[in-house]
């Protein structure tokens, strides 16, 4: 037997339970991992809420963590117990002491970077490494938009993009995440709470507005992302923290420019083990240069996610929260 957390309802962090449960055996082309350290995201929470729906009640959650290799199946290769690995693309069940999984959702985690590390980063970071390289390739120079810039993912964006060159103007919620965001590698930052943000943007940009934005709000700030966007430029909405985007005209893009919009995952990217393992490769590689820091703000025993899914929804967290089995 095993701890994990699961739900047999919908709702707030009160249908989180902490229950014991049997891990099956791994499948032909499947690894059971033991856990060392379990990724908190936003995306933990649309599921629980019911935005996302899960295979079937009662769900486990978490698509993130990092462990041991501690059984594979029969048609595993490459994959050996014993062998430090980590995930990030489900499927559900990473809230757990053991988490049974396809071998080719994992990649192998090198020495330089430790579990709860690989925890922190691998959902986010792969995140970043699929918007900034690939939705939307930038070269450097660029002057490009990203809400939530003190957040998780915003933070690793921060960084990652100073590396490249580019001009990052992050939008945040208050005087100190600002000063994060700066100390992440933001070149500006935009106080919403009492900043005009799209009045900004077109004095920070010359009135030029930015080839790029990276929405992951969603619902509260999909007009004004809109409006910063530059002619037959991209909208990239990648989440959902203030809710869905619905009901979208799709006359407004023309109206605004010509523009384009995407709504990538990761899932859309890492489709395969190959491609998988290269993106993390190159993730881990900014974090071996120390171009990419690592920072665990919060850790939470896995029996107590329900409050760390609280801090996380109402915001009162910086950088990356873990859980520990």
């Amino acid at each position: 037997m095993a701890k994990r957390i699961q739900f047999s309802q919908h709702g707030g962090s009160e249908v989180l339970e902490y229950r014991d449960y049997q891990p099956a055996a791994p499948g032909p082309r499947e690894v059971r991992v033991a856990n060392r350290a379990i990724g908190l995201n936003f995306i933990d929470t649309y599921f629980r809420s019911g935005l996302y729906q899960p295979p079937a009640l009662p769900s486990s959650l978490g698509t993130e963590g990092a462990g041991v290799v501690e059984a594979v199946g029969s048609e595993v290769d490459g994959l050996k117990v014993g062998d430090r690995v980590a995930y990030a693309t489900g499927p559900l069940g990473a809230y757990s002491e053991l988490h049974v999984l396809p071998a080719d959702k994992l990649v192998k985690l090198p020495d330089s970077i430790s579990f709860e590390q690989a925890a922190a980063v691998m959902l986010k970071g792969l995140t970043v490494q699929y918007l900034l390289r690939q939705t939307y390739e930038l070269k450097g120079g660029e002057t490009i938009l990203f809400h939530a810039a003190a957040g998780g993912v915003g933070s690793f964006a921060c960084q990652w993009a100073k590396a490249l060159g580019v001009k990052l103007i992050g939008t945040v919620s208050s005087a100190e995440k600002a000063a994060r965001a700066k100390e992440q590698g933001a070149w500006a930052t935009i106080d919403y709470s009492h900043e005009n943000v799209v009045q900004r943007v077109l004095e920070l940009t010359d009135g030029a507005k930015c080839p790029v934005v990276y929405d992951g709000v969603g619902k509260d700030t999909w007009e004004t992302s809109l409006d910063c966007v530059a002619p037959r430029g991209l909208l990239v909405s990648f989440g959902n923290a203030s809710g869905a985007v619905t009901g979208v005209n799709l006359g407004i893009l023309a109206q605004k420019g010509s523009l384009y919009v995407t709504r990538p995952t990761l899932a859309g990217y890492a489709t395969s083990a190959q491609r998988l393992q290269a993106m993390a490769d190159e993730l881990f590689g900014m974090i071996a240069s120390g171009q990419l820091q690592v920072e665990i703000s919060n850790r939470y025993a896995l029996k107590d996610a329900a409050a760390a899914q609280d801090a996380l929804s109402s915001r009162q967290t910086t950088g990356s929260t873990i859980l520990l089995p």
